[in-house]
């Protein structure tokens, strides 16, 4: 049997339909973590059996639609919408197209239509009532994390950020004292979490820059049909973890809460052990706090099933989890990286051409590895790049007010009596009498 082209989507499902039939998970549950219907869950469930693999990949892939209205009706809609319509919202609309103008189209479409070409304004609706979310059902489902600024050493040392990391399912927490919130923090404790518990199914941070993009996407990302992503997301969407990010705190209420309960506990117990330093203080939560919170403040799941997924064997992570940058292949077989220059060696020719694009990995160790598609390339000792040259400074162009002529110009070079000088013509002729 040949080669299957799977989307993402399709994955988590035969994921998902496959432990169902094996007995480690019932249809329900598959039908809520996959977002789908019962009835559509078991349709899937019975091309699963009936046809394998194959019965998951969608149908229309490839196919245009047998439901597409034509080009011709669409611009027709839209045009005597600008002309008659302007007003109207998409179900009124969609109503008089029908009964004055005898073109039917279903307000869906028509709202579609009309929100692609810009002439439909979005109203404001009422914020919905809001309550506690129910804990996820299994652990590693959902993971929150934060990164809490706080005194936590009361002045015995800077302040300092706890990054903290809550199951939310059993509220078992995984912290770590850092200097600061940046990506090497969060790539460092998410480094420290898979190894022992696993990769969890989604991840719930906030809007900070090291989860949010701030930049538009670029050319590769829109020819790669992907939206702008930071290095921390890129990396979650090759682990296959959904990054979901909170749009308030209260969102995740669930780590917030937690840590204001570190901010209360922790602090006391570090003043009670007079610990002044991050190591030691990461010493003492990994050897003692956290064991006795978990104990005390962990909750049983709902199911006893854990939903993190084993980090598959040929993953490396510390690879994965890194600054990841594409770079192009010099006519000298060098690559630049932060003001340095790395030399591929001359056996990387076979695989690597000048003009290429090959792509270069920094590790939070430091270490860099460069990659041409998946294939590693070695490179030779790192040394500085040579100077640019600066750039002349031309001066302004156009007026030349302000400007002061060297010392060599043409203008300096004469000489100016101190004889008076009579400029009327009567003067000169006596004077030659």
């Amino acid at each position: 049997m040949g080669n299957i082209s799977m989307s993402r989507r399709e994955r988590k499902r035969l994921e998902a339909l496959s432990r169902v039939v094996s007995g480690e998970m019932t249809l329900a549950e598959a039908s809520r973590q996959l977002g789908l219907s019962y009835r559509q869950s078991c349709r899937a469930l019975s091309r699963y059996k009936a046809e394998g693999d194959v019965g998951l990949v969608h149908r229309l892939r490839g196919r245009a639609s047998n439901r597409q209205p034509p080009v011709d009706q669409r611009e027709a809609v839209l045009s005597l919408y600008r002309e008659q319509y302007l007003d109207y919202g998409p179900t009124l609309a969609a109503e008089c197209l029908a009964k004055d103008d005898g073109i039917s189209v279903t307000v869906s479409t028509l709202r579609r239509w009309l929100g692609k070409a810009g002439l439909l304004e979005r109203r404001r609706k009422r914020s919905p009532h809001r309550r506690r979310r129910p804990r996820r059902e299994r652990r590693g489902d959902l993971v929150q994390m934060d990164g809490s600024h706080h005194d936590w050493f009361e002045g015995r040392r800077g302040w300092a950020v706890l990054m903290v990391m809550i199951d939310d399912a059993t509220g078992n927490v995984m912290a770590r004292f850092y200097e600061n919130e940046s990506w090497a923090s969060a790539a460092d404790i998410f480094q420290r979490y898979v190894p022992t518990r696993g990769l969890p199914r989604a991840l719930y941070v906030d809007q900070a820059g090291i989860y949010r993009p701030d930049h538009e996407a670029t050319g590769g990302e829109l020819l790669d049909k992907t939206p702008a992503e930071t290095q921390f997301g890129r990396a979650m969407r090759e682990l296959g973890v959904e990054l979901i990010l909170a749009h308030s705190p209260q969102a995740k209420g669930r780590v917030e809460r937690m840590n204001g309960t570190l901010q209360d506990r922790l602090v006391k117990a570090l003043r009670r052990k007079t610990i002044s330093d991050l190591q030691k203080a990461n010493q003492y939560l990994e050897e003692v706090f956290l064991p006795a919170l978990n104990t005390r403040f962990s909750v049983q799941p709902t199911h006893s099933k854990d939903g993190h997924r084993r980090l598959p064997k040929h993953v490396d992570i510390a690879c994965v989890v890194s600054i990841q940058e594409s770079r192009v292949v010099a006519k000298d077989w060098t690559v630049r990286w932060k003001s340095r220059v790395l030399q591929l060696p001359r056996e990387s020719a076979e695989f690597v051409r000048s003009g290429q694009r090959v792509r270069v990995c920094e590790q939070l160790d430091g270490v860099l590895r460069v990659f041409a598609g998946e294939r590693e390339v070695p490179w030779s000792t790192m040394r500085s790049a040579p100077p640019r040259k600066p750039r002349k400074n031309k001066g302004p162009t156009g007026s030349n007010q302000g400007r002061k002529p060297s010392a060599n110009h043409q203008w300096r070079r004469f000489k100016i009596s101190n004889r008076p000088v009579s400029s009327t013509p009567q003067s000169q002729q006596a004077k030659k009498l």
